[in-house]
């Protein structure tokens, strides 16, 4: 009789060698370290809007923002809220662009300031390296996360373009770690896509 072979433990064994390599190459050591640079300016922008929804409610408050100003000042104001860490939800100022008379063109013009929002971004996390402390500890004690960034910097950028997280965060956390720029610049097109599939849902609901 001829031995037969489980496909669970060759399913395992692939994944554990997955595992392995990641582990060695730093891919895990080098997220957690993005992650934890981030997360101060997370924590104090997610403490600053918790404040604030104790006396106002947040949502409500942006909702109604887009109805009292202007075209311009709505705009201005996502085009802040998506270079300053971005934690304010972009689906607001798509349902605002779908109640307009052109919802695609204002939805194109959201999607190429959410881009730019996040590039912006980008230029902030380079700006804090610049900081004599920041950067010093950049230089002493994070020299194989910066190496590390040139192969993993991407996938930050890709999971803030597509997924429900903060696209401003990944992109300033881009910068912190000096990862390139042409490639935050290519893989942040990604952002366009899910602003465009985004509206695509929401524009079939309103």
């Amino acid at each position: 009789m001829k031995p037969t072979h489980s496909r669970p433990q060759s399913n395992k064994s692939q994944i554990q060698l997955i595992h392995q390599y990641y582990s060695y190459t730093g891919f895990y050591e080098f997220i957690w370290i993005a992650i934890k640079n981030a997360f101060p300016f997370i924590v104090g922008f997610v403490a600053a809007i918790i404040t604030a929804n104790l006396f106002i409610d947040v949502n409500l408050t942006l909702a109604r923002l887009t109805e009292l100003l202007p075209v311009y000042g709505v705009l201005t104001f996502f085009f802040i809220s998506e270079t300053i860490l971005g934690l304010v939800p972009p689906e607001i100022f798509i349902v605002w662009s779908g109640n307009m008379a052109t919802p695609w063109k204002f939805l194109s013009i959201l999607a190429i300031l959410s881009y730019a929002g996040g590039l912006a971004a980008y230029w902030l996390g380079k700006l804090f390296t610049t900081m004599p402390t920041f950067h010093n500890y950049l230089e002493e004690k994070m020299a194989k996360q910066l190496r590390n960034s040139k192969k993993w910097g991407g996938i930050l950028i890709v999971i803030g373009a597509l997924l429900p997280v903060p696209f401003a965060v990944s992109c300033m956390t881009a910068g912190i770690i000096k990862y390139p720029f042409k490639s935050v610049m290519f893989y942040g097109l990604l952002r366009i896509l899910r602003i465009f599939a985004y509206g695509f849902v929401i524009f079939n609901l309103i």
